[in-house]
């Protein structure tokens, strides 16, 4: 990564009307303020002269809303040669988009096949371009060259591809000084401040699809007062606890006394903050192959990082060794429709409070949020199970709709992570007592309840300040009153269960 990955992705105005220009013999594409030049090779780029190219039909660009960002480069001048990649049988389903929107003067091109790139309810995100009938395979909607991205393996010894830090770069004393298993968002923050600051790197390019500081959504550039509005103490002091180590990284090397060519990458410490909650919210991690080297790498990827978050994806991705891209596809098995959003899945059983950490988002129905009870009481996990028609291993609980005539919509994914979070007891030879589970599901109901009256607001008070001043408050805000209206609606939502459990084990 709703997500703004996280994250969000922001464009400028300026960046969202490209024009190809003529320029004494050369071609210059212009976004925003930045004129790249390059000259034309032997081979044919494509540049069209004169020809204006929009990233959206009109429509406007925005903050990003779950963790991850923007961008794009091209393809070839045949569309013919591009096509060549895709199989006979999604030539006529899947076409390259608006090619001189992805091409910013590299030799290997970002491709976009069948995607559009637009601003939807959580910021900018990646939407499906036409119909896609029922898939039986896997489908490739874009590729990233690993050329234009910045990475850094994960374990000592240090390596990047590709190598952008130059010999006795000072920013490597700093990266070699960070700790291996922790601080794998500082070596990120570090090579993208340096990225941004290195003449004709890409990210000079792509670095104005990068949410600013009032774009983010990420809780380690909020303000005190955006923390307190949480409303809760153990996650605020966690970002804190972050705040403060950003700081200190900070002032350990980026001394008043330290050399022009790394002071000029990070003048004060909002600016490395803000380098950190980018790398944090927008970076992906996978295994990479580089000749016959397999490299657990930490990755920031143009382009792939628009893809907002869902607990149920329709995206996967891979690295592809042979030619060395990062690869988008469509998972087998889903009808797509034109309209709908592409996503990944940004962290397995992950919590509303984790997102929150590292992204700054939370997502209503969670099927892995997590309730900590104190009392005693338990009710019995198989009849709570089959009471909702809930399947599968504790890791792997799905609605099994099959189970039943019609599908309820009382079941989502709250229900199942009630499954997983509610205290339960498990004999299967022995029978459960009626009377004792009601009276077990009331404690909980009760403990459960007094939990949404410790909080200061309501519910309704929350969903009643959001819709009044979310145009006049800054995303942080919104995510934070966001992340406490899915906390109370899960307290809620686990209250009405057991209810409904109640009435189904005695009927």
């Amino acid at each position: 990564m709703q997500g703004l990955r996280l994250g969000s992705a922001a464009c400028s105005a300026g960046i969202v009307q490209r024009q190809i220009l003529s320029n004494g013999g050369q071609n210059a594409v212009r976004l925003g303020c930045k004129n790249v030049v390059f000259g034309l090779p032997s081979w044919d780029l494509g540049l069209q002269p004169t020809r204006a190219v929009s990233l959206l039909d009109g429509g406007s660009t925005g903050g990003r809303v779950k963790a991850r960002a923007t961008g794009r480069v091209a393809p070839a001048a045949n569309a013919s040669n591009t096509m060549e990649l895709i199989t006979a049988d999604e030539k006529d389903e899947l076409e390259l988009l608006e090619p001189d929107f992805y091409r910013i003067g590299y030799v290997r091109h970002v491709r976009a096949y069948g995607i559009e790139f637009r601003e939807g309810p959580d910021g900018i995100g990646v939407y499906s371009a036409k119909d896609l009938p029922y898939l039986e395979k896997p489908r490739v909607i874009l590729e990233v060259p690993m050329e234009i991205m910045v990475t850094c393996r994960k374990d000592l010894p240090w390596m990047f591809f590709p190598d952008i830090v130059p010999m006795g770069h000072p920013i490597f004393e700093i990266i070699n000084s960070t700790d291996p298993e922790k601080d794998w968002d500082v070596r990120m923050a570090c090579l993208l401040l340096l990225a941004l600051d290195t003449p004709d790197n890409f990210w000079q390019l792509y670095g104005d699809y990068l949410p600013s500081v009032d774009d983010s959504s990420s809780l380690l550039l909020a303000s005190e007062e955006e923390l307190l509005e949480l409303q809760d103490s153990e996650l605020a002091q966690r970002i804190r606890d972050l705040q403060q180590r950003a700081e200190t990284t900070w002032e350990k090397h980026w001394p008043a006394d330290s050399i022009l060519k790394l002071k000029r990458l990070s003048r004060e410490p909002g600016r490395f903050r803000w380098a950190l909650a980018t790398a944090m919210s927008r970076s992906f991690t996978m295994p990479m192959n580089v000749g016959t080297i397999v490299q657990d790498a930490n990755m920031l990827i143009p382009y792939a990082d628009m893809f907002n978050h869902s607990v149920q994806p329709t995206c996967s991705y891979r690295f592809r060794k042979k030619d060395r891209m990062l690869e988008v596809i469509i998972n087998a098995g889903q009808e797509i429709k034109q309209g709908d959003e592409m996503t990944f899945n940004y962290l397995e059983q992950g919590t509303n409070t984790t997102f929150m950490e590292r992204y700054g988002f939370s997502t209503a129905a969670n099927p892995w949020d997590t309730l900590r009870f104190s009392g005693n009481s338990k009710i019995h996990l198989d009849s709570f199970l089959s009471a909702f028609q809930i399947a599968g291993m504790k890791d792997e609980y799905y609605y099994n709709e099959t189970a039943s005539e019609e599908v309820d919509p009382f079941i989502d994914g709250t229900i199942v992570a009630a499954a997983r979070t509610l205290p339960t007891w498990e004999e299967k030879d022995l029978p459960y007592i009626p009377s004792t589970e009601i009276r077990s599901a009331c404690e909980l109901q009760h403990e459960c309840q007094q939990l949404l009256d410790d909080f200061p607001t309501t519910l309704e008070d929350d969903t009643r300040l959001l819709n009044e001043q979310a145009d006049v408050r800054s995303p942080r805000w919104k995510a934070a009153i966001k992340y406490r209206i899915d906390r109370k609606s899960f307290i809620k939502k686990i209250i009405q269960a057991l209810d409904v459990y109640m009435e189904r084990i005695l009927y």
